[in-house]
C-alpha cells in the first residue's frame, strides 16, 4: 500500500528519524511519479508516493 505525501524525500526522512528502516530508495519513475518504502518497527512495509496525476483526479473530484 502507498500512501500519498507531498514531498517524498521529507516524509522518507521524517519515517527513518521515528525508526522505520529504508526498504526502497527514492526512486523517480516518471514525469511527476516518485515512490520510496519503508518497514516499519513493525516488520510492515509501507510505500510513499508522489504522484501529480492523481492529485488532478483528487482534485477534479472535489470540484465535481
Amino acid at each position: 500500500m502507498y500512501w500519498h505525501v507531498d514531498d517524498v524525500e521529507d516524509a522518507l526522512a521524517n519515517l527513518k528519524a521515528m525508526g522505520a528502516q529504508e526498504y526502497e530508495p527514492i526512486i523517480r519513475r516518471g514525469e511527476g511519479f516518485v515512490t520510496a518504502s519503508v518497514i516499519d518497527p513493525f516488520g510492515n512495509v509501507l510505500g510513499i508516493m508522489y504522484n501529480a496525476h492523481y492529485l488532478e483526479i483528487v482534485n477534479a473530484r472535489k470540484q465535481g
